[in-house]
Protein backbone atom coordinates (compact mmCIF):
# COMPACT_ATOMS: atom_id res chain seq x y z
CA UNK A 1 0.00 0.00 0.00
CA UNK A 2 2.81 2.75 0.67
CA UNK A 3 5.17 0.61 -1.50
CA UNK A 4 7.82 -2.06 -0.14
CA UNK A 5 10.69 -0.71 2.01
CA UNK A 6 13.70 0.75 0.88
CA UNK A 7 16.47 -1.54 0.42
CA UNK A 8 19.26 -1.53 2.87
CA UNK A 9 22.81 -1.34 1.34
CA UNK A 10 25.79 -1.97 3.66
CA UNK A 11 29.39 -1.74 3.02
CA UNK A 12 29.23 -5.43 2.31
CA UNK A 13 26.28 -5.47 -0.46
CA UNK A 14 28.28 -1.68 -1.87
CA UNK A 15 31.80 -2.71 -2.36
CA UNK A 16 31.65 -6.50 -2.15
CA UNK A 17 31.95 -8.61 0.94
CA UNK A 18 35.12 -8.23 3.16
CA UNK A 19 37.58 -10.60 3.75
CA UNK A 20 37.92 -11.89 7.24
CA UNK A 21 41.15 -10.61 8.67
CA UNK A 22 43.58 -12.56 11.52
CA UNK A 23 44.88 -9.56 13.68
CA UNK A 24 47.58 -12.20 14.75
CA UNK A 25 48.69 -13.27 11.81
CA UNK A 26 50.56 -9.42 11.19
CA UNK A 27 51.79 -9.48 14.84
CA UNK A 28 55.74 -10.68 15.95
CA UNK A 29 55.73 -13.79 18.12
CA UNK A 30 55.60 -13.43 21.31
CA UNK A 31 57.91 -17.08 21.12
CA UNK A 32 60.95 -14.78 20.33
CA UNK A 33 60.69 -12.41 22.88
CA UNK A 34 59.84 -14.78 25.89
CA UNK A 35 62.35 -15.11 28.70
CA UNK A 36 64.33 -11.59 27.81
CA UNK A 37 64.70 -9.98 31.20
CA UNK A 38 66.09 -6.41 28.92
CA UNK A 39 63.01 -6.35 27.21
CA UNK A 40 60.93 -6.88 30.38
CA UNK A 41 63.08 -3.97 31.99
CA UNK A 42 62.74 -1.79 28.65
CA UNK A 43 58.31 -2.15 28.97
CA UNK A 44 58.43 -1.78 32.61
CA UNK A 45 60.45 1.94 31.81
CA UNK A 46 57.92 2.91 29.14
CA UNK A 47 54.65 2.41 31.59
CA UNK A 48 56.46 4.14 34.12
CA UNK A 49 57.73 6.56 31.51
CA UNK A 50 54.09 7.33 30.29
CA UNK A 51 52.79 7.39 33.15
CA UNK A 52 55.53 9.84 34.48
CA UNK A 53 54.65 11.87 31.75
CA UNK A 54 50.85 11.76 32.01
CA UNK A 55 50.08 11.02 28.51
CA UNK A 56 46.79 9.48 27.53
CA UNK A 57 45.81 6.22 26.15
CA UNK A 58 45.11 7.25 22.68
CA UNK A 59 48.66 9.73 22.75
CA UNK A 60 50.40 6.99 23.98
CA UNK A 61 49.49 4.57 21.28
CA UNK A 62 50.56 6.79 18.20
CA UNK A 63 53.53 7.05 19.57
CA UNK A 64 54.17 3.90 19.94
CA UNK A 65 52.75 3.28 16.49
CA UNK A 66 54.51 6.21 14.81
CA UNK A 67 57.91 4.85 16.29
CA UNK A 68 57.77 1.06 16.04
CA UNK A 69 54.30 0.41 13.81
CA UNK A 70 52.88 -1.65 16.85
CA UNK A 71 50.38 -0.10 19.53
CA UNK A 72 51.42 -2.42 22.18
CA UNK A 73 54.84 -2.26 23.92
CA UNK A 74 54.74 -6.05 24.67
CA UNK A 75 55.26 -6.24 20.60
CA UNK A 76 57.79 -4.15 20.59
CA UNK A 77 61.29 -5.52 19.47
CA UNK A 78 64.09 -4.59 21.90
CA UNK A 79 65.56 -1.65 19.84
CA UNK A 80 62.19 -0.64 19.58
CA UNK A 81 61.57 -0.38 23.08
CA UNK A 82 64.74 1.63 23.60
CA UNK A 83 63.80 3.98 20.63
CA UNK A 84 60.47 4.05 22.70
CA UNK A 85 62.00 5.38 25.88
CA UNK A 86 64.25 7.85 24.03
CA UNK A 87 61.32 9.60 22.41
CA UNK A 88 60.20 9.89 26.24
CA UNK A 89 63.11 11.29 27.21
CA UNK A 90 63.69 14.03 24.89
CA UNK A 91 60.08 14.89 26.28
CA UNK A 92 61.19 15.35 29.46
CA UNK A 93 60.91 11.94 31.12
CA UNK A 94 64.26 11.48 33.27
CA UNK A 95 64.45 7.52 35.10
CA UNK A 96 63.86 7.78 39.32
CA UNK A 97 67.37 6.46 40.63
CA UNK A 98 66.80 3.90 42.66
CA UNK A 99 67.58 5.06 46.64
CA UNK A 100 70.46 4.06 48.46
CA UNK A 101 71.85 3.01 45.21
CA UNK A 102 74.35 4.76 42.52
CA UNK A 103 74.01 4.30 38.80
CA UNK A 104 77.76 2.50 38.84
CA UNK A 105 76.53 -0.34 41.09
CA UNK A 106 73.66 -1.45 38.42
CA UNK A 107 74.32 -5.29 37.19
CA UNK A 108 77.27 -5.73 34.23
CA UNK A 109 75.99 -6.01 30.77
CA UNK A 110 75.97 -9.37 30.01
CA UNK A 111 75.40 -9.76 26.05
CA UNK A 112 77.72 -11.48 23.81
CA UNK A 113 79.67 -8.11 23.22
CA UNK A 114 79.73 -7.04 26.26
CA UNK A 115 81.92 -9.63 26.98
CA UNK A 116 84.11 -8.98 24.11
CA UNK A 117 84.02 -5.70 25.31
CA UNK A 118 85.25 -6.56 28.73
CA UNK A 119 87.58 -8.99 28.19
CA UNK A 120 89.37 -6.44 25.64
CA UNK A 121 89.05 -3.91 28.24
CA UNK A 122 90.85 -6.32 31.29
CA UNK A 123 93.79 -6.61 28.94
CA UNK A 124 94.19 -2.76 27.79
CA UNK A 125 94.34 -2.49 32.17
CA UNK A 126 97.37 -5.31 31.69
CA UNK A 127 99.16 -3.44 28.72
CA UNK A 128 98.81 -0.08 30.79
CA UNK A 129 96.49 1.51 27.99
CA UNK A 130 93.92 2.06 30.84
CA UNK A 131 93.98 2.62 34.32
CA UNK A 132 90.56 1.55 35.90
CA UNK A 133 89.89 -1.92 34.91
CA UNK A 134 86.38 -1.98 36.38
CA UNK A 135 82.96 -2.45 34.90
CA UNK A 136 81.90 0.87 35.71
CA UNK A 137 84.73 2.11 33.97
CA UNK A 138 83.86 -0.06 30.72
CA UNK A 139 80.56 0.76 31.41
CA UNK A 140 81.11 4.46 31.05
CA UNK A 141 83.44 4.41 28.46
CA UNK A 142 81.04 1.99 26.14
CA UNK A 143 78.01 4.64 27.28
CA UNK A 144 80.09 7.64 25.42
CA UNK A 145 80.93 5.74 22.28
CA UNK A 146 77.32 4.01 21.43
CA UNK A 147 75.42 7.32 23.16
CA UNK A 148 73.35 4.90 25.03
CA UNK A 149 72.45 5.40 28.85
CA UNK A 150 73.28 1.54 29.56
CA UNK A 151 75.46 -1.08 27.91
CA UNK A 152 73.15 -3.89 28.44
CA UNK A 153 70.35 -2.02 26.47
CA UNK A 154 72.75 -0.78 23.46
CA UNK A 155 71.65 -1.68 19.80
CA UNK A 156 73.44 -4.82 19.46
CA UNK A 157 73.56 -3.83 15.74
CA UNK A 158 75.71 -0.60 16.86
CA UNK A 159 78.21 -2.63 19.22
CA UNK A 160 81.13 -3.46 16.78
CA UNK A 161 81.65 0.05 16.82
CA UNK A 162 82.45 -0.43 20.82
CA UNK A 163 84.74 -3.42 19.88
CA UNK A 164 86.44 -1.47 17.13
CA UNK A 165 87.45 1.38 19.05
CA UNK A 166 89.32 -1.20 21.98
CA UNK A 167 90.56 -2.79 19.18
CA UNK A 168 92.35 0.54 17.70
CA UNK A 169 93.34 1.37 21.67
CA UNK A 170 95.14 -1.95 21.42
CA UNK A 171 96.93 -1.53 17.82
CA UNK A 172 98.16 2.43 19.48
CA UNK A 173 99.57 -0.14 22.08
CA UNK A 174 101.27 -2.47 19.88
CA UNK A 175 99.17 -5.19 20.58
CA UNK A 176 98.65 -6.71 17.14
CA UNK A 177 94.66 -7.45 16.45
CA UNK A 178 94.98 -8.61 13.11
CA UNK A 179 93.70 -11.72 12.66
CA UNK A 180 94.35 -12.89 8.79
CA UNK A 181 95.35 -16.51 8.27
CA UNK A 182 94.49 -17.50 11.56
CA UNK A 183 91.93 -20.35 12.29
CA UNK A 184 88.83 -19.21 14.45
CA UNK A 185 89.82 -21.97 16.89
CA UNK A 186 93.26 -20.40 17.50
CA UNK A 187 92.14 -17.21 17.05
CA UNK A 188 91.89 -16.67 21.15
CA UNK A 189 95.07 -18.41 21.86
CA UNK A 190 97.32 -16.18 19.28
CA UNK A 191 96.10 -12.82 20.49
CA UNK A 192 96.62 -13.90 24.56
CA UNK A 193 99.92 -14.39 23.36
CA UNK A 194 100.66 -11.03 21.01
CA UNK A 195 99.06 -9.16 24.36
CA UNK A 196 102.15 -11.39 26.38
CA UNK A 197 104.68 -10.05 24.28
CA UNK A 198 103.47 -6.74 23.69
CA UNK A 199 103.68 -5.84 27.51
CA UNK A 200 106.62 -7.70 28.18
CA UNK A 201 108.12 -5.48 25.19
CA UNK A 202 107.04 -2.51 27.52
CA UNK A 203 109.00 -3.87 30.38
CA UNK A 204 112.41 -4.40 28.09
CA UNK A 205 111.89 -0.68 26.76
CA UNK A 206 111.37 0.79 30.05
CA UNK A 207 114.09 -1.05 31.29
CA UNK A 208 112.05 -3.44 34.12
CA UNK A 209 113.14 -6.55 32.34
CA UNK A 210 116.97 -6.77 30.95
CA UNK A 211 116.82 -7.78 27.03
CA UNK A 212 118.32 -11.28 27.54
CA UNK A 213 115.45 -12.54 29.93
CA UNK A 214 112.59 -14.55 28.34
CA UNK A 215 109.41 -13.95 29.31
CA UNK A 216 109.06 -17.23 31.10
CA UNK A 217 112.21 -16.07 33.46
CA UNK A 218 110.37 -12.64 33.73
CA UNK A 219 107.03 -14.66 34.97
CA UNK A 220 109.10 -16.88 37.20
CA UNK A 221 110.76 -13.40 38.75
CA UNK A 222 107.96 -11.34 39.42
CA UNK A 223 105.68 -14.37 40.94
CA UNK A 224 106.90 -17.10 41.14
CA UNK A 225 105.32 -19.25 38.23
CA UNK A 226 107.02 -21.62 36.64
CA UNK A 227 106.28 -22.82 32.94
CA UNK A 228 107.73 -23.86 30.31
CA UNK A 229 110.49 -21.85 27.84
CA UNK A 230 107.95 -21.68 24.82
CA UNK A 231 104.44 -20.01 24.86
CA UNK A 232 103.37 -21.99 22.31
CA UNK A 233 102.95 -24.65 25.17
CA UNK A 234 101.36 -22.37 27.50
CA UNK A 235 97.41 -22.62 27.88
CA UNK A 236 94.56 -20.31 27.81
CA UNK A 237 94.95 -19.43 31.80
CA UNK A 238 98.78 -19.57 31.64
CA UNK A 239 98.76 -16.72 29.50
CA UNK A 240 96.09 -14.55 31.50
CA UNK A 241 98.38 -15.44 34.67
CA UNK A 242 101.21 -14.37 33.03
CA UNK A 243 99.50 -10.89 31.10
CA UNK A 244 98.47 -10.13 34.79
CA UNK A 245 101.52 -10.66 36.65
CA UNK A 246 103.61 -8.78 33.98
CA UNK A 247 100.96 -5.97 33.69
CA UNK A 248 101.18 -5.29 37.56
CA UNK A 249 105.13 -5.08 37.37
CA UNK A 250 104.71 -2.37 34.74
CA UNK A 251 102.04 -0.40 36.60
CA UNK A 252 103.85 -0.75 39.84
CA UNK A 253 107.05 -0.87 38.84
CA UNK A 254 109.21 -3.35 41.04
CA UNK A 255 112.48 -3.58 39.47
CA UNK A 256 114.07 -6.86 39.88
CA UNK A 257 118.01 -7.35 41.17
CA UNK A 258 120.78 -7.91 39.19
CA UNK A 259 123.72 -9.84 40.22
CA UNK A 260 126.14 -6.72 39.48
CA UNK A 261 123.81 -5.13 42.35
CA UNK A 262 123.79 -7.25 44.80
CA UNK A 263 128.09 -7.61 44.53
CA UNK A 264 128.16 -3.79 44.87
Amino acid sequence: MYGSAPVKRGPDRLFGAARAVNPLKYQPSQRQFAGDPVRRQLIGKVHIARKDLGIEEDDYRAILFRLTQHSSAKDCSTAELVAVVEEFKRKGWKPAQPKGRKPADARPADHPSAKKARALWISLHHLGAIKNPSDQALEAFACGQLKCERLQWADQGKTDSLIEALKAMAEREGWDQSLKGVKPEARILVLKRRLVDAIFDKLVKVGLVPDDWTIARAAKTFAGIELDGSMLLWSLGDLDRVAKVLGMTLRQPVRPVTAEEIQR
